[in-house]
């Protein structure tokens, strides 16, 4: 009768069969693992069943180890089943109960090998000792009596030895098997402690290009981070240029006010200036009306003297309109100049900008 020693849960996988290095999950959540004892055999097995389907059917043998490969995961190879099963848990603590679990069973397996060896071992020594007191009680008997009398006594005894013999080649022929399977497993577990260590030099070759990745990707993050630096240098440029060109756009709306400033003011001269045509047109109506008097200045050489005063008078304010209208045109002249050149500054400026 087997029972239950020890049950927990976890995520049970194998070992790929194909590239024995991967591995395959052999069920599809946290299924029941127990350890069973088997009292008629005195044997241990690991059992678990996910379903219908026995996942797990390992008997523990004196030779097998369990191995944490991390905090949460051990595995251990079966040469019987020819694959390795890992466990994965759901905590530190449930691997470390699983794993003290199988040393102890594993430690109660070789006591149970130890223990039918020295059987098998005082079995052979009895039979061995058997075998040598049988001729000296068949000399005994051939000494004591006749040969009907040797077939009497010596009978029983030949019987019980032969069934003796029987038993110890039995026993022969099975510590032989024993030994045959012992070395199948040997052999095995060598293949998997080989294909293990194969694993393990390409896991740490794997692990080696990792760093290198790791360190090709600190490389190209230092990397990116100089360019972080010299974009932020360049916004920071960008922002500079954006406040001198702000000060530039408040400089330019200041000049087309000045501008229009200046416009309106030219207006006011232009307005100004049509009035000289007016002037002109006066200036000609006194000079028709000089004429005029100069015509009749000689009907009127008697009213010269008296007309003389008002001419004189006459060509006076002439001669100061046309001064002045001299100095409204210089004027005139120096504002346009101005303008001009006002316009050539701000055509500058609007071209840098």
């Amino acid at each position: 009768m087997e029972q239950p020693i020890f049950t927990t849960r976890a995520h049970v996988f194998q070992i790929d069969p194909t590239t024995k290095k991967n591995w395959v999950p052999a069920s599809k959540q946290a299924v029941t693992v127990s350890y069973f004892y088997d009292s008629t055999r005195n044997s241990y097995r690991i059992i678990s069943v996910d379903g219908s389907k026995v996942i797990i059917n390992s008997t523990i043998t004196p030779n097998m180890t369990f191995t944490k490969t991390s905090q949460k995961f051990g595995q251990w190879a079966d040469s019987r089943a020819n694959t390795v099963f890992g466990l994965g848990f759901a905590s530190e603590q449930q691997l470390a109960k699983f794993a003290e679990k199988f040393q102890e069973v594993k430690e109660a397996a070789k006591l149970a090998r130890d223990k039918s060896q020295e059987k098998m071992e005082t079995s052979s020594n009895n039979s061995q000792e058997s075998g040598r007191e049988t001729p000296s009680s068949t000399q005994a008997s051939s000494i004591n009596g006749t040969d009907d009398e040797k077939i009497s006594h010596g009978g029983p005894e030949t019987a019980a030895l032969m069934s003796e013999n029987d038993k110890l080649k039995t026993t022969v022929e099975q510590s032989n098997t024993n030994a045959k399977k012992l070395e199948t497993e040997l052999q095995t577990l060598r293949d998997s402690n080989a294909r293990l260590v194969d694993a393990l030099t390409e896991s740490s070759a794997n692990v080696e290009i990792w760093k290198k990745q790791l360190n090709t990707c600190k490389e190209e993050s230092d990397t990116l981070r100089e360019k972080i630096a010299e974009l932020e240098s360049q916004c920071e440029k960008a922002n500079v240029e954006k406040e001198r060109n702000s000060k530039l756009t408040v400089r330019v709306q200041e000049l087309e006010t000045e501008l229009q400033d200046k416009e309106q003011e030219l207006e006011n001269l232009r307005k100004q200036a049509e009035i000289i045509p007016q002037l002109m047109a006066e200036c000609e109506s006194i000079t028709e009306k000089l004429q005029a008097a100069e015509v009749k200045s000689k009907d009127l050489e008697d009213r010269m003297e008296g007309l003389q005063a008002d001419i004189e008078d006459s060509q006076s304010k002439q001669g100061n309109m046309k001064g002045e209208l001299k100095k409204f045109m210089d004027v005139l002249d120096g504002k346009i100049d101005e303008l001009h050149e006002f316009r050539q500054g701000l055509s500058k400026l609007g071209v840098d900008n």
